[in-house]
């Protein structure tokens, strides 16, 4: 099985770029399912209806969340009914939508986990460690793989080698920054953060301007995503699912033409 998972989608321009990229994509890796984590898609917070159906219809199997999962008054219309749509199990406020999917492919069932990190987030209802060993008894399947949508990269290694023999694929989301440190742990494939599909030049998908009048000049501003050319950042991963392991990962990013 070949996953496509694609990092955090940032406004419009991740949405654009997303769309535009995905026949290339398609034809290169032939993926047999896509995740993408789209916490941030609706103009930088949140996700809507209306986006969700539009990322249903470029064909994600699976849409993760994160800290503004319910940045969107939206959400709570439809988040119960979205069954494609997962938002990080511990978090508040608790008892609403799903964290975990499980899809059935070629016999087996494909379980995808939403769990929220600890350190620097706020809102955070348990720790990932207990949130995500009860998801596991309540969704039992053959095939794990997770978003960890969290800050620290310290604690996303430290949920991998604690759950690395229960899992065969633990992405990190959240940074909006791509690292390179795809590797296979004993199994389970793991990067510390996919990135993030937006606008390329911004500051981690929002104005630059705008950041720095905030930042350094301390005036009142907004929430600007940035505008201009788009970048993509996701991973994809190979699973033996009759191993129950991960044979390979490979980074994808896709950016402007720098020298042009």
């Amino acid at each position: 099985m070949r996953v496509l998972f694609v990092g955090d989608i940032v406004g419009r321009p991740g949405r654009m770029m997303l769309e535009s990229s995905l026949p290339a994509l398609r034809e290169e890796y032939g993926y047999d399912l896509m995740i993408v984590n789209g916490e941030n898609a609706a103009h930088g917070k949140g996700i809507t209806r209306k986006i969700y159906d539009f990322l249903v219809d470029l064909g994600a199997d699976c849409i993760t969340l994160g800290n503004h999962a319910f940045s969107k008054d939206n959400i709570l219309t439809f988040i119960d009914s979205a069954e494609r749509l997962i938002r990080p199990a511990n978090m508040e406020p608790v008892g609403i939508g799903r964290s975990a999917r499980i899809i059935q492919w070629q016999g087996y069932s494909i379980g995808v986990f939403n769990i929220y990190g600890s350190v620097f987030m706020d809102q955070v209802s348990e720790s990932p460690f207990t949130a995500f060993e009860r998801l596991m008894k309540e969704n039992p399947c053959d095939i794990r793989i997770v978003d960890f949508h969290g800050e620290a990269s310290g604690e996303k290694y430290l949920f991998m080698e604690y759950f690395k023999d229960k899992c065969q694929l633990i992405a990190g989301t959240h940074t909006h920054v791509q690292t390179a440190d795809e590797a296979i742990h004993e199994g389970c494939a793991f990067i510390c953060d996919i990135g993030m599909t937006g606008p390329y030049h911004s500051i981690i998908g929002r104005d630059i301007d705008e950041l720095i009048a905030s930042n350094v000049r301390l005036e009142p501003t907004r929430y600007t995503v940035a505008e201009g050319e788009g970048m993509l950042s996701a991973i994809i991963c190979d699973i033996d699912l009759s191993k129950k392991e991960a044979t390979a990962i490979r980074r994808i990013q896709i950016r402007p033409d720098l020298n042009g």
